[in-house]
C-alpha cells in the first residue's frame, strides 16, 4: 500500500532502537525524510546512516534528551517545520507502590507526559497553519489494563492518554489527527530488562523466566518492533485521515477486553 506520504519530513523521538526505530524505518522504507533523536550520540549515528543506506532518504541526527527544555530546544531547532511528530521515551523504572517517592513521579511525567506535551504544543501550529499533519504517541497498554510493576509509567502515560484525547478533538478540522498507540510485549530491551527482574525475583534463569511468560502470552510470542512501526506508519498516512483520538493496541491481544 502506498501510504501517500512521500517525501513527508517526520520527528521520531528516542528512535536509535527499539519501538522507536520500527517507527522511523517504517516511515523512511515510504519515502519520509527524518529527524530522529536518542540521548546516545554514537548509537544514534549509526542508526542514521543504515537508514539513509537503506532508505535512501534524509536523517537529522540530534544527540539530546528531550526531557529537558535544553534537550527539547535543541531537538526543535533541528526539526523545523515537520508534517509527522511520533512521541516517544523509555518507560522509568519499574518496582513497587512503596518504592516511588514525589521526585519518581516528578520524573516520569516528565519523560512520558510533559514532554511530549511540550513537542505537540511546538509542532502542531504549524501543521494546523498548512493544513495536515500527524501525531502518534507511542504510550503503553498500561493505559487500557494497568501492569502493577509499571505504576510509574501506568501513571504518566494515563495522564498524557487524557491530554491527547481532549487535544485531537480539538484540532480535527485543521486536517491534524493525533493517536497513541500502545504496545505490549514486544522484542526489546524494555522487555528484556523485565524478564531479567523477573528471573531474579524468581530463582531462574533468564531464559527460563521469558519461556514461562509467553507460554501464558496469547500469540505465544513477542511483537517486533518492524510490525509495530507498520501499525505507526499506517496512522501517519494519508489513509488514515479519518482516525483521531484513538488508543490503537499493538499488543498480540493482551489486553482482554470485548471494546
Amino acid at each position: 500500500m502506498d501510504l501517500g506520504i512521500k517525501g513527508k519530513r517526520a520527528l521520531v523521538c528516542a528512535s536509535s532502537k527499539g519501538l522507536g526505530r520500527g517507527c522511523a524505518e517504517a516511515l523512511a522504507a515510504d519515502g519520509v525524510n527524518l529527524v530522529i533523536n536518542a540521548r546516545t550520540a554514537d548509537e544514534l549515528e549509526k542508526t542514521a546512516q543504515e537508514i539513509r543506506d537503506q532508505y535512501g532518504v534524509e536523517v537529522v541526527a540530534v544527540a539530546a534528551d528531550v526531557s529537558t527544555e535544553e534537550g527539547r530546544a535543541k531537538l526543535l531547532e533541528a526539526a523545523g517545520d515537520v508534517d509527522i511528530l511520533v512521541n516517544n521515551a523509555g518507560g522509568p523504572p519499574p518496582g513497587v507502590w512503596t518504592d516511588w517517592d514525589r521526585e519518581d513521579f516528578i520524573a516520569a511525567l516528565d519523560a512520558n507526559m510533559l514532554a511530549p506535551i511540550a513537542l505537540i504544543k511546538a509542532l502542531v501550529p504549524g501543521m494546523m497553519e498548512r493544513g495536515w499533519g500527524r501525531v502518534v504517541n507511542i504510550t503503553s497498554r498500561a493505559v487500557k489494563a494497568p501492569i502493577p510493576a509499571l505504576g510509574l509509567s501506568n501513571s504518566a502515560r494515563a495522564g498524557l492518554t487524557g491530554y491527547v484525547a481532549g487535544t485531537s478533538r480539538q484540532i480535527a478540522r485543521s486536517g491534524v489527527t493525533m493517536n497513541n498507540l500502545l504496545p505490549g510485549m514486544h522484542d526489546t530491551d524494555r522487555v528484556k530488562g523485565l524478564d531479567t527482574r523477573a528471573a531474579e525475583q524468581q530463582g531462574v534463569s533468564f531464559d527460563e523466566a521469558r519461556a514461562k511468560r509467553l507460554e501464558a502470552s496469547v500469540m505465544g510470542r513477542d511483537g517486533t518492533p518492524e510490525e509495530f512501526g507498520a501499525a505507526c506508519a499506517f496512522l501517519c498516512s494519508q489513509q488514515a485521515g479519518f482516525i483521531t483520538g484513538q488508543n490503537l493496541l499493538a499488543d498480540g491481544g493482551e489486553v482482554n477486553v470485548t471494546m
